[in-house]
């Protein structure tokens, strides 16, 4: 496996595709339906990386977003918002933490926006690893 993604998608069909095209790709996948559902996840699996819907029930996924950037557990949980929302609430997003925004309606193109996803996803995963590598060298480096 080459990671595990929590997926958070509160419409079945969706979800079901989007778990299909993760599993394709060689990932754990884990699913929550709405965001009170996606942050006790978070925090008991911590996943490699959250794929996030903003339109959930009991919980917002900017909400969860917001609640998990704040917990010590799940801030160094990368997050890709899986969204229809206009683009332009993309900087919104990134100030909240979000590291990567993708439309969904681009996974209709088939292979071409499912690439277009995994490809995101390993780049997200990549910078992830490396600020944890980065974090951990100063770390040890303060000891000193």
């Amino acid at each position: 496996m080459k990671a595990t993604i929590l997926l958070v998608e509160d419409s079945k069909v969706q979800k079901l595709a989007n778990q299909k095209i993760l599993i394709t790709a060689g990932y754990l996948v884990l699913l929550a339906a709405d965001g009170d559902e996606a942050i006790h996840l978070a925090r008991e699996a911590r996943p490699d990386l959250m794929l996030l819907d903003l339109g959930l029930p009991k919980v917002s996924g900017f909400e969860v977003l917001q609640t998990m950037k704040r917990d010590p557990t799940t801030a160094a949980i990368p997050v890709i918002v899986l969204s229809q929302l206009a683009q332009e609430k993309g900087g919104e997003l990134k100030r909240a933490g979000a590291l990567g925004y993708f439309k969904k309606s681009k996974l209709l193109e088939g292979a071409t926006g499912e690439a277009e996803l995994i490809e995101l996803i390993e780049q997200t995963l990549g910078q992830s690893r490396d600020r944890q590598i980065l974090l951990a060298r100063r770390q040890a480096a303060s000891h000193f």
